[in-house]
């Protein structure tokens, strides 16, 4: 990437940045924290205001979906921010080029027990370049109606358990309505058919002789999808060329008895501020989804972690509101507003009986993430992986050919920096 040339002359090391008093500590923050616990942001500066007097918090809000566009600009020039907000999958083509400090683990609360699927995306060549911050974990949720409907008797705990209750919806509800989907699964759903692949012992892709190549064409991994299509076949009925985009708006349709998400899209499914029907309320449930292996489907961990941008002149002092926001006492926080934490030893503090409990569980199997590669933000922007899985859930290609273009597509750019 052409913007980070500059960051040469910026030097690679943590350093100590200034930390006199007074002055500005800019923080770039997703806007998952304004809507969902902004309690926590405030205490955070609160408490920081008084372990540094007189330096001001500017807390500035970002859309993930411009967020990285911005950064790549700012990170050209000489204002950078302080603390910038990263997804765990966007981090190592940063790190690679130089665009962030070292950290010091030593520095941050259980930084012995961070999960893997984000303590990983923050290390390089022995380093730390960012911390923990929260992370997800998709689970299944069914109606809890339809379950009762079709008389089954409560969430499966197992793969066969599985596969009697949507046999169940489907004979039951499905006769009802031709337009009832049992598992709710469009095509292009990537973070699910994934799921079924590292379930199978596969991977998208690997590492070898120091470089990464596609592996979705492996056995291992085109058992994955083929299992993955044959619960498609026999249980999805829509569209198979979308994703999960509008996945709780449809659900809020009536249509649907088990999907495979996030806990929060349950709440959304009966919230009408987004696509959802408030009927609904009360009538969804989690459970950790269980895989054909016999183990729980691993899930992807999907998180955020903080960086300190390497042009920042305020590294120390920015290294301390990243300890403050992340410790014990903001972790808890997190967990209260039903977000997961960032380390293994919290998982239990989550409350098994609530809606995140399976969540939790299934965080706490180590889940998978997508490769720690340089140029997997590439492999991502080209939909490699989307318009595969469309290809085979329409059955405009084998599952192996499908999968064999894919792997030539993600061998193209993986490497790139």
């Amino acid at each position: 990437m052409a913007l980070f040339l500059s960051l040469a002359a910026a030097g690679c090391g943590s350093g100590s940045g200034s930390s006199g008093a007074g002055g500005k500590l800019t923080v770039w923050l997703a806007v998952d924290a304004q809507e969902s616990w902004p309690q926590l942001v405030q205490s955070t500066n609160d408490r920081f205001a008084k372990a540094h007097p007189g330096v001001a918090v500017d807390v500035q809000y970002q859309q993930w979906t411009t967020k990285n566009q911005k950064l790549d600009a700012v990170l050209a020039g000489k204002n950078v921010p302080d603390v910038v907000e990263m997804g765990n999958s966007e981090t190592t083509n940063y790190i690679v080029n130089g665009a962030f400090a070292t950290l010091d683990p030593s520095r941050f609360d259980q930084s012995g027990s961070w999960l893997p699927a984000l303590a990983d995306a923050c290390r390089h060549d022995g380093r730390t370049y960012c911390v923990p911050y929260y992370v997800g974990a998709r689970v299944g949720v069914y109606r809890t109606d339809y379950f009762t409907r079709a008389g089954v008797a409560g969430p499966p705990r197992t793969y066969p358990e599985l596969m009697s209750a949507l046999d169940r919806l489907k004979g039951t509800l499905g006769a009802e309505d031709p337009n009832f989907s049992a598992l709710y699964m469009p095509g292009r759903y990537w973070y699910a058919a994934m799921a079924w692949v590292k379930d199978a012992g596969g991977e998208i892709a690997v590492q070898d002789g120091g470089r990464w190549k596609g592996a979705l064409s492996s056995p291992k991994s085109v058992a994955g999808l083929t299992e993955w299509k044959r619960l498609i076949d026999a249980y999805y009925v829509g569209d198979r060329a979308k994703d999960n985009g509008d996945q709780p708006g449809v659900v809020a349709q009536g249509r649907v008895g088990v999907f495979y998400g996030n806990t929060w899209e349950a709440d959304a499914a009966a919230d009408e501020h987004a696509g959802g029907d408030p009927k609904l309320k009360g009538r969804f449930a989690t459970f950790p989804f269980p895989g054909p292996s016999g183990k729980l489907l691993p899930p992807f961990l999907g998180g955020s972690t903080l960086a300190v941008p390497v042009k920042s002149t305020r590294k120390d002092l920015a290294a301390d509101w990243i300890g403050m926001f992340t410790d014990r006492q903001s972790q808890q926080t997190l967990i209260a507003a039903n977000t997961l934490p960032n380390n293994t030893a919290q998982l239990a503090e989550v409350a098994a009986g609530g809606i995140n409990g399976p969540a939790a569980q299934a965080a706490a199997t180590g889940g998978w993430m997508t490769p720690f590669a340089p140029g997997w933000t590439s492999v991502e922007k080209s939909n490699v992986l989307p318009e595969m899985l469309e290809r085979i859930a329409n059955g405009k290609a084998s599952v192996q050919d499908a999968a064999r273009e894919a792997d030539r597509r993600i061998d193209e750019v993986i490497n790139e920096r």
